[in-house]
């Protein structure tokens, strides 16, 4: 379980083929990492991952076919960035909401921009039913509040403050650039339990 706060964004180092799938071996900075262990979960761009080879200033992690197949990681080459956390110890501080690190799918930034105190990007994606204003989205790995939504059009939309395009990969996107989505874990069970007439399940023939 995650936050969706990056502690570190991190520098793809290598991307190699391993059958179906691929060995990324991500490099970073921060003393964050420091007690990391084989073994250990990682939030990659929003997508959790188990470490395999841990270095002083690496991690490395093996990428299932489907995984690579439904989010941007299977786009990752050497000198791509990506943000990291890592996983929420029961003592910590929920600063963000609960992230999963399941990816949902990919979304399409359709605009980004703005000013230093009111930058924006507009997010394409296929579950409009999931992202209700002011509810929580993570792109990237990064735990976002929804500032509006157009459900008919299919996208919505969240601001950036300096600091979190300072401290993550977001404030790099463009239009056209995909994105790693995860719905809020309460949207996604009452998405699940709720049918589009409104009535849970078991509920129809008068049960």
């Amino acid at each position: 379980m995650f936050t969706g706060l990056v502690i570190a964004v991190g520098d793809v180092e290598a991307v190699r083929d391993l059958g179906g799938g691929r060995l990324l071996t991500v490099g970073h900075r921060g003393g964050e990492f420091a007690g990391l262990s084989v073994g250990d979960s990682v939030a990659v761009s929003g997508v959790c991952l188990t470490a395999v080879a841990v270095q002083p200033a690496s991690v490395s992690f093996e990428v299932a076919a489907e995984t690579l197949s439904l989010t941007t990681l299977g786009g990752l080459q050497p000198g791509s960035r990506v943000n990291l956390e890592l996983p929420l110890r029961a003592s910590d501080r929920l600063g963000g909401h609960f992230v999963q690190g399941h990816a949902d799918g990919c979304g399409e930034v359709i605009a980004a921009g703005g000013s230093d105190a009111d930058y924006r990007l507009r997010i394409r994606h296929r579950e409009p039913r999931l992202i209700v204003r002011k509810g929580s989205v993570a792109i990237d790995g990064v735990s976002l509040t929804v500032t509006s939504s157009s459900p008919g059009e299919a996208c919505f939309e969240v601001m950036l403050i300096p600091h979190t395009r300072a401290v993550t990969t977001l404030g790099a996107l463009r239009k056209g650039d995909a994105v790693n989505l995860e719905y809020d874990i309460l949207a996604k069970y009452v998405g699940a339990l709720v049918q589009d007439d409104g009535a849970p399940d078991g509920t129809r023939d008068g049960g």
